[in-house]
């Protein structure tokens, strides 16, 4: 069995802030883990052999999503984020390996989009404002992101 990096994306997509409405900020794409009904989060995964990290979250939204980043905004947000890998998915780094290094990235799309999903890795996707997809997020690090949003896209 060939064992994940400890090295992985995070990759927060959303969309311009609403012109109209209520609320202000961006709405933010979630995904619904396969492995865990329930779970939900954005685009994340580990780098595989020597990909840049601009590469693998490129490759993660198209496997996720079916989107290709290259024809939106795909910006590293030079953040990294280092925390204990969760028990129940340990067995899927070499023993010993209890942390990953998370690296953030943001895809700013104009407006939501009809995604497709990789059936093994999700159930379901939903878009929300941001405010409400940081409290559904199961990941500290993907709230966290997440809440960055309406300071970040000032700056679009």
């Amino acid at each position: 069995m060939a064992y994940k990096q400890p090295v992985s994306v995070l990759v927060v997509i959303y969309t311009a802030a609403p012109s109209t409405g209520l609320r202000a900020g961006p709405d933010v794409l979630l995904l619904e883990r396969a492995d865990h009904p329930g779970y939900w989060q954005s685009v994340t995964g580990s780098r595989d052999d020597e990909e840049s990290l601009r590469e693998t979250a490129i490759r993660e939204v198209f496997e996720e999503t079916g989107l290709d980043a290259n024809v939106f905004a795909l910006t590293d947000w030079q953040e990294q984020n280092v925390y204990e890998i969760y028990p129940k998915w340990r067995h899927r780094y070499a023993p010993g390996i209890m942390h990953n290094t998370e690296h953030v990235f943001g895809l700013h799309l104009a407006q939501q989009v009809a995604v497709q999903l990789a059936p093994r890795e999700h159930l379901n996707y939903q878009w929300l404002p941001w405010n409400l997809a940081a409290e559904k997020v199961f990941s500290p690090s993907n709230r966290a992101a997440i809440l960055e949003l309406p300071e970040r896209v000032r700056h679009v």
